[in-house]
């Protein structure tokens, strides 16, 4: 987890805001990374970065077996989830003491010419010059817990049989549909295929809803939405992420039916 004075970073924000500067900060990345990776869900702000520096990019399923194979074949270096796993390919694992050695690279860096007395650029600092130059992926997961197994299987049900007949041009509330699948993988390493790793729903605007089902043991299930709203208005960067998704969690939440289906009416954890 990093915190600044008074500011959270999401792991989605910080494996993007790493990447941006591993270059240049990071001695280990001097020759710059050889690839970019981020689970289904975790949000786009890595795309965007990818992007820019014209690097290989790979969106995998959740777990971090698939970031491993990719690192053993040379193709990746950075990597991380929105679960606060982040990794680089020094070691075949998420390493949060190795997230926090490269924020302080940073941030070193970002202060190695500064004065005596001189106002010291901090951990926001960093991250508001990251989103003016990529935007702004605001982020967000509502866990419902222990859900009925059958009323999870059933909304799981509904919203698959919701992306079967959607089309492209579609309209949910203000928000246009690009596409919507349940999330396959094919493996670029072994060719091993995943299938129905979540149910995205990805809008023209770079908005995306995810929902997984997890945990379907004796205790009941675990409801996952993930909401993602894209923002390149500087003004709107510092509005507080649950205030910006809320039209986002509105049409999530109607669109899946989630209330009718488990009686929830709220997530036991926001994130």
């Amino acid at each position: 987890m990093i915190l600044g004075k008074s500011f959270f970073v999401t792991p989605s924000d910080s494996v993007a805001m790493i990447a941006a500067n591993a270059q240049e900060t990071i001695p280990y990345f001097k020759n710059g990374p050889k690839g970019l990776a981020r689970s289904m869900p975790t949000s786009g702000a890595l795309d965007l970065v990818a992007k820019k520096l014209n690097l290989p990019f790979f969106e995998v399923p959740t777990g971090w077996k698939f970031f491993g194979n990719l690192m053993d074949a040379g193709k990746l270096s950075i990597c991380g989830e929105e679960s606060f796993g982040t990794g680089s390919d020094h070691i075949r694992e998420k390493d949060g003491i190795w997230a926090v050695l490269a924020w302080i690279s940073i941030i070193a860096y970002k202060n190695k010419d500064k004065k005596v007395g001189e106002k010291l650029a901090s951990v926001a600092d960093i991250a508001k010059e990251h989103w003016a130059t990529y935007g702004r992926n605001f982020f967000s997961r509502y866990d419902y817990e222990e859900c009925e197994l059958e009323g999870a299987n059933k909304m799981v049900e509904h919203l698959r049989g919701l992306i079967s007949n959607i089309k492209t041009g579609e309209k949910y509330g203000n928000y246009t549909i690009q596409f919507a699948d349940d999330f396959a993988y094919t493996d670029s390493v072994d060719g091993s295929v995943a299938l129905k790793q979540g149910i995205r729903f990805v809008f023209t605007d770079g908005s995306r809803i995810i929902f997984r089902l997890s945990g379907t043991g004796s205790a009941g299930a675990t409801i996952r939405l993930y909401v993602e709203q894209y923002e390149p208005d500087v003004s709107k960067h510092d509005m507080d992420a649950q205030t910006a998704l809320k039209p986002l969690i509105d049409v999530a939440l109607s669109i899946s039916k989630l209330k009718e289906y488990t009686g929830r009416e709220k997530p036991t954890v926001i994130t």
